[in-house]
């Protein structure tokens, strides 16, 4: 039985590379994305290893809210200068340094606009001379308080010389610079992980970076000869007390590489998300090929019966032939991996300012995760296939026929059952009824696409009935679609194949569209200004707007209300949570058409606070109720609700008076809103504000529909992204089309004889074919519009409560997806299609 196997397994080789490609692709995402994520989680080890590497104690100070890296990291908490001397007088102390290292520098290039950040922190900080790791390369450090040095990486993105005058932007309005010297990083970096520099004398870094004097961010430890710095860290911890984090160079190094380990496993997860699916798909191409060839080997799976195979024998022959091909495509995968995995490394690499790349290895994970996941997903395609040409009977070898169709009623009524629990899951998951949503929503997603796939041979026979009409005014047309819905268990499992691509594409474009809608319709809806004044972001910390300059947007002839918002995350009642600061609460409530629920306050006094039905109901909050509040910077404060607002009305849905600023991590205005008086033309008052923010290149103001254009242009990215992503899945799909179709030539080739034979030529041939290919995907394109649709409108339903209130079907794409698929399909059947053609009419008709 095993000979057989092998022969069975070498004499189609052609056949099943087709499925070992499929499980290939799924492979080589898989074990890319942890290649990756180890060589890039080592690199970011090394780097901050070196940064730190002068580095035996740090001494830095508490945060009062610890805010993640996507959203900017927290404000930074400093530390006194004096505390530099507390820190000297410890046994085993032999230098103590002071650093300022703050993200939020931002420099003007030559265009007059900033220059880009591409998620890379941009560090304004004190210059402490050369050492181990920083290097001077032209000029010198900064002596005077008009004077800065760059790191190497900004003056190339800059265009910058020394003796150059250049523009920068801190918690400071713009000030001019002169550079005086450019430095780089040991072994030739230009950057440490695309971070952009910009040093300072130390005077002049405390207050453009921390907003004082005599404070750092951080004090550098070295220990006298012969002093652990274990041991230096227990000894500076006693003597300061509380009140200051301090911890080992080390430690400092991988809490800084934690950071970026954790947004590398981030995008390592979406990509094994979209992998995932890519081997889900390639479950139906790996089970179509055995069926198709379980089918075309009855006569001989009966002959190896007759002579003694068990069934038992027979079924570990064709799960011996998937095992093969599951070790073929995990070898095959895993290499295309590391080949992925190093290239997007290289790509990282470079679009982060060269970081330095440790040495490329394959971590055990990926390879057990390549084997583990080719072998599973084949062998469990093969299951089936391999449990019914068990049951072969031994009489089978002495007739010439096909065993006929199983009733669909069984299936059937599996398919629904799983459907039904698919969508129970959905819904349980979407409205966060239950812990674990997120596992809830992707087991639901599971099974409504498994559920749906299995009611699809249900459904085939009337779909391409009504698919096919298109074509059968011809006769290939005609036997293209009888051929299509002959087998409906085939054309099911192929279609299905499409169907989960093009649903997850369709239930993306859904919810993505409806989000944009929903922001356009708060722009044209509620929202009654004529301009905003916002900040375009250019890296992680968000630019604002000066409050001096909106109050004079504010004063100018033609405006009738302008209502100014910070925003920044603070612990509310011990919840971290997001807190909106509004200048204006009366110009607020003109713009936005407020009209509170409870309470009527004319102004926003120092000690009070809004908010929304929302939060008073997630809080326990009513009129009277007293919340604390602690802010990035400060102490804690204790506000008094003053006025309950309608849910969603309220921006931010909890609101501040605008002595709160001072105490966020940037006292800037996050969006401005101007309402125009009765008859005042916007092209009137724009060129005035706009000579108002002259000094702010960050800052532009637009009209309501520019603006809901710049909210959702992110949505769009995210969707082209999407659907890059799942067009791998797609891919797939499409060649199980190909697989399908060039199976059935081959099943087919003496029924193809015959009907040359007859008359048929051989472009009627090829066209039966294509038509043939065409109808199983626009099937399949179909299912996949269908399921999509109503996913994306369920999540849509169940996330109103977000924000997402309209819904917005998008037609035009789903059209473009359906006939896209459509021409696709006639691509795939091209090479089936030939070889149909190229038959033989005598020999086909002898075949047996």
């Amino acid at each position: 039985m095993i000979r057989a196997t092998l022969k069975s397994l070498l004499s189609r080789k052609l056949r099943l590379a087709m499925s070992a490609l499929a499980v290939v692709l799924g492979v080589a995402f898989v074990s890319g994305a942890l290649v990756l994520t180890d060589t890039l989680g080592r690199s970011f080890d090394s780097m901050f290893s070196s940064v730190y590497s002068d580095t035996d104690v740090g001494v830095t100070g508490t945060a009062n809210v610890d805010v993640a890296e996507v959203d900017g990291g927290g404000a930074p908490p400093s530390v006194p200068a004096s505390l530099i001397d507390r820190v000297a007088a410890v046994p085993g102390v032999a230098q103590v340094t002071g650093v300022v290292s703050v993200d939020g520098v931002r420099v003007v290039g030559g265009d007059g606009k900033v220059i880009p950040s591409v998620g890379a922190p941009r560090v304004g900080e004190n210059w402490t001379g050369e050492s181990s790791l920083v290097r001077l390369r032209e000029g010198r450090g900064p002596i005077a308080q008009d004077e800065i040095a760059v790191n190497a990486s900004l003056a190339k993105a800059g265009g910058f010389a020394v003796g150059d005058s250049i523009d920068v932007l801190t918690l400071v309005p713009r000030r001019a610079f002169t550079l005086v010297g450019i430095f780089g990083y040991s072994g030739g970096r230009d950057t440490l992980g695309g971070t952009m520099s910009v040093a300072f004398t130390e005077p002049v870094a405390q207050r453009l970076m921390l907003g004082g004097i005599d404070v750092f961010s951080r004090l550098n430890v070295r220990a006298a000869e012969g002093v652990e710095p274990i041991e230096l860290r227990n000894r500076v911890r006693e003597a300061l007390g509380g009140g200051y984090q301090v911890n080992t160079g080390a430690d400092l190094a991988d809490e800084a590489a934690a950071g970026f380990r954790d947004g590398l496993a981030f995008f390592g997860q979406i990509l094994l998300g979209f992998a995932a699916v890519a081997l889900f798909v390639g479950i139906f191409l790996v089970l179509n090929t055995f069926s198709i060839i379980a089918a075309q080997r009855t006569r001989e799976m009966a002959l190896l019966r007759s002579i003694g195979a068990s069934r038992r024998q027979v079924m570990l022959s064709v799960l011996g032939e998937a095992t093969a091909i599951g070790l073929v495509g995990a070898v095959l995968g895993l290499a295309a991996g590391v080949g992925v995995g190093a290239g997007l490394a290289f790509l990282v690499s470079r679009y982060s300012g060269n970081l330095t790349l440790a040495g490329l290895s394959v971590p055990p994970s990926a390879v057990v995760a390549a084997f583990g996941m080719s072998i599973v997903v084949t062998v469990i395609a093969a299951v089936v296939p391999a449990t019914r040409a068990s049951r072969v009977p031994p009489i089978a070898a002495m007739v010439d026929a096909a065993g006929p169709d199983r009733p669909l009623t069984r299936l059937a009524t599996i398919g629904a059952t799983i459907s039904g629990v698919g969508a129970v899951l959905l819904v349980l998951g979407l409205t966060d009824v239950v812990p674990g949503a997120t596992v809830a929503v992707l087991f639901g997603v599971l099974a409504s696409f498994v559920g749906v796939s299995l009611l699809t041979p249900v459904l085939s026979r009337p779909a391409v009935a009504l698919l096919g009409t298109a074509f059968a005014g011809s006769m290939p047309g005609r036997l293209g679609q009888l051929n299509a819905g002959r087998n409906p268990r085939r054309t099911a499992i192929t279609s299905a194949a499409l169907m989960v691509g093009i649903a997850l594409v369709t239930a993306v474009s859904v919810v993505l569209g409806s989000a944009s809608e929903s922001i356009r319709g708060l722009a044209s809806g509620s929202l009654r200004a004529d301009l905003v004044v916002r900040g375009e972001q250019t890296g992680l910390q968000p630019p604002g707007v000066r409050a001096e300059v909106f109050d004079q947007v504010a004063a100018l002839p033609g405006v009738r209300a302008a209502a100014a918002v910070y925003r920044d995350q603070a612990l509310v009642n011990g919840d971290q949570r997001y807190v909106t600061v509004i200048n204006d609460l009366a110009a607020l409530t003109e713009v936005f058409a407020l009209r509170p629920v409870e309470g009527d306050p004319r102004t926003l006094g120092p000690g009070d606070i809004v908010v929304d039905q929302d939060h008073a109901t997630d809080l326990g909050l009513s009129l009277g109720s007293p919340v604390a509040v602690q802010f990035a910077k400060g102490q804690q404060r204790t506000y008094t609700v003053t006025a309950i607002y309608p849910e969603s009305d309220l921006p931010g849905g909890m609101a501040l008076p605008e002595d709160a600023a001072q105490y966020l991590r940037a006292p800037t205005i996050s969006l401005g809103y101007v309402q125009l008086a009765d008859g005042v033309p916007v092209d009137h008052v724009t060129p005035q504000i706009e000579a108002l923010l002259a000094e702010d290149p960050e800052v532009s103001v637009v009209d309501l529909s520019s603006f809901a254009d710049q909210q959702t242009a992110s949505l769009d990215q995210i969707r082209l992204m999407i659907q890059m992503l799942l067009g791998l899945a797609i891919f797939i799909a499409i060649l199980g089309v190909v697989n399908t179709q060039a199976l059935s030539v081959i099943e087919r080739v003496r029924e193809i004889g015959l009907l040359r034979a007859v008359g048929l030529n051989r472009t009627q041939t090829a066209k039966m074919i294509m038509v043939e290919a065409v109808i199983i995907s626009l099937f399949g394109a179909l299912l996949g519009v269908v399921v999509g649709g109503a996913l994306g409108a369920a999540a849509v339903q169940v996330l109103e409560e977000e924000g997402i209130s309209e819904l917005v079907v998008p037609w035009g794409q789903m059209a473009v997806y359906f006939v896209g698929t459509g021409v696709i399909g006639v691509f795939a059947a091209v090479l089936p299609a030939l070889r149909a053609a190229r038959i033989n009419v005598l020999d086909a008709i002898a075949t047996p």
